[in-house]
């Protein structure tokens, strides 16, 4: 079971206190990583080889791992350096396969790794050696991930984002630790990581939003763009009526005032219905849009209209509803905030430019959009006017949190603000600060936020997100997204509770993803259509109150299937575990 956060906490203060008096008075005390000549090795066990001389090795505070860095010939605002061979050891790692998302990969040399890789895992134990566990950090106003390099070499990759921030010499851009039990290992490595940056939290010192114990309904796949209030009405009745109601719901993407910069400001561009015809728009203003808007209490006696009346019935209405979350993108809609409006903060439209390393991911239709069209970018001195006026209107008409949404997107805007780290800093702290202010700290869903700049920066009190997505149009990559979500759970479960997404009921493959969501230990949310469920199933899932039986613990994949490839190798069950407390 996770440890305490009383516990964690203590621990992690003692080791921020070990991390500054190290830096004060290093000490020649051993570490368990060490650079033996030109070899990385592990309690004497080699994991990388033909180590360059320009590599540089830093022991932790508490000596239980390292620091690599490296110096370079000249400043530049990317530096791509080997730091060693990998050859013929078992690894498994994160990757991103699109700008959004992160996947499990697997690989036995250096070549074997992909771009953009966020987490490395080698297994030196055939050789009677600990798991090596390999984690690209932060670094000023530098961000790390690795790659593959020449003749197996791992390479990391270092960027600022911006041709304006460059440096040649870096301390501490990639962080290793050692263990015996990966799990173990996973949890005391970002410990560490944890002390030594100082700019997030990790779970276990956080609590998740309540949500996560809640059966929930999503409007995103039952409307798309149209979702209205009389929709919403209908879909939380109908779920009521046939024995299973909400105790969340979540108003996806439609409810915001968007338009294009070519539409008058005075006119709303919601006559977009399909998926995609919205990412050109920006936000129009932080009111909802008409639809809401005109909604008229059913009750006689109350004169009060929009959503806030509507989300005061809906909850007087149906009693279960105890949380009413709406959707945003964390620049305030996809392609931004429309520039010179009255009412909204200054915003200046900024064509995002992708790094070499994003450029080979995955083609991505919310990418191409965006790149096209670009982003209304708030300037981070103002990006707390923008979350403020959001937030602020939100909680006055009843609203508990946010999903907030298309979260990496920062470091294709960063070249006039003093690069990727610096201003995912600036947002991510006004949106704290909001969160804290108005969603009593923690009533968030982050999404598409698979990348360790938001791990690393936003995730002081955000402590629930995303680690996959649903896919409706096909049921072949249910074990895709399985896999996913486990895999990324290793990861990312040491920064947030793991949301396994929505799915629907009546999908083809509907008891497979509610057995998974069953043991996720997250929570459990449909996007079903109006009076289109599978409610033998989804009583099996939830109870008549809106609640729901959660493991207390996220799940994972077992430790046998760590570095085997389920999905592509053909003989490998994937196998995913989970706790509870014994009572």
């Amino acid at each position: 079971m996770a440890p305490s956060a009383p516990k964690l906490s203590a621990k992690i203060n003692d080791l921020m206190e070990s991390h500054a008096n190290q830096l004060l008075n290093p000490s020649p005390a051993a570490c368990a990583i060490s650079l033996d000549g030109s070899t990385l090795k592990s309690n004497g066990h080699a994991f990388l080889t033909d180590v360059p001389t320009n590599i540089t090795l830093t022991a932790s505070a508490d000596k239980s791992g390292a620091f690599l860095g490296f110096n370079a010939a000249e400043p530049d605002h990317r530096h791509v350096s080997p730091i060693g061979k990998l050859k013929n050891l078992r690894f498994m790692s994160i990757f991103r396969f699109k700008v959004w998302w992160t996947t499990h990969w697997v690989g036995s040399n250096g070549r074997d790794l992909e771009h953009e890789t966020q987490l490395l895992l080698l297994d030196t134990s055939p050789t009677g050696g600990p798991y090596v566990l390999i984690v690209p950090i932060l670094e000023g106003q530098f961000r790390a991930s690795l790659q593959p390099g020449q003749d197996d070499d791992v390479d990391v990759c270092v960027e600022s984002g911006s041709t304006k921030v460059k440096a040649s010499s870096f301390h501490s851009v990639v962080y290793v630790h050692a263990g015996n039990d990966p799990f173990t290992l996973m949890k005391e490595g970002m410990g560490v990581v944890r002390a030594h940056l100082g700019t997030f939290k990790l779970l276990d010192e956080k609590d998740p939003p309540g949500i996560v114990d809640k059966f929930g309904w999503c409007t995103w796949d039952a409307f798309y763009l149209t979702v209205n209030p009389q929709g919403i009405w209908d879909g939380v009745k109908g779920l009521a009526d046939g024995g299973c109601p909400p105790g969340l719901v979540l108003i996806d993407d439609g409810w915001q005032s968007i338009s294009h910069d070519e539409d008058p400001v005075t006119k709303e561009g919601m006559n977009h219905t399909v998926a995609g015809e919205q990412m050109p728009c920006r936000l129009l203003k932080f009111q909802e849009n008409y639809k809401f808007r005109d909604y008229a209490s059913r009750k006689a006696e109350v004169t009060e209209k929009g959503m806030g009346a509507f989300v005061r019935d809906l909850k007087d209405e149906f009693g279960t509803v105890d949380y009413v979350y709406v959707w945003h993108a964390l620049c305030g809609y996809w392609g931004g905030i429309r520039p010179n409006v009255p009412g909204l903060p200054e915003s200046v439209v900024v064509r995002p430019k992708l790094s070499p390393g994003l450029e080979k991911t995955m083609e991505d239709l919310a990418v191409d959009k965006i790149v096209s069209n670009g982003i209304g970018l708030v300037p981070p001195e103002l990006v707390d006017q923008m979350y403020d006026g959001i937030h602020s209107h939100l909680e006055n008409a009843g609203i508990d949190g946010v999903k907030v949404d298309v979260i990496h997107l920062l470091e294709m805007l960063c070249e006039n603000y003093g690069g990727r780290v610096d201003l995912a800093k600036a947002y991510f702290k006004a949106l704290t600060a909001s969160v804290n202010k108005h969603f009593n700290g923690n009533g968030v869903i982050a999404s598409m936020e698979h990348c360790n700049d938001f791990m690393f920066l936003g995730t002081e009190a955000i402590a629930l997100g995303r680690v996959g997505k649903f896919s409706l149009y096909t049921s072949s990559t249910l074990l895709v997204w399985t896999s996913t979500y486990a895999y990324n759970s290793l990861w990312m479960g040491n920064f947030i509770h793991p949301d396994w997404d929505m799915f629907q009921s009546t999908h083809p493959c509907a008891e497979f993803h509610a057995a998974s969501r069953a043991i996720s230990g997250g929570p459990i949310y449909i996007s079903d259509t109006v009076g289109n469920h599978n409610f033998p199933l989804l009583k099996r899932l939830a109870m008549p109150d809106g609640s729901i039986l959660r493991c207390e613990y996220y799940a994972l994949p077992t430790r046998d299937c760590l570095f085997e490839d389920p999905l592509h190798d053909g003989k490998t069950m994937l196998k995913i575990w989970n706790l509870n407390k014994v009572r």
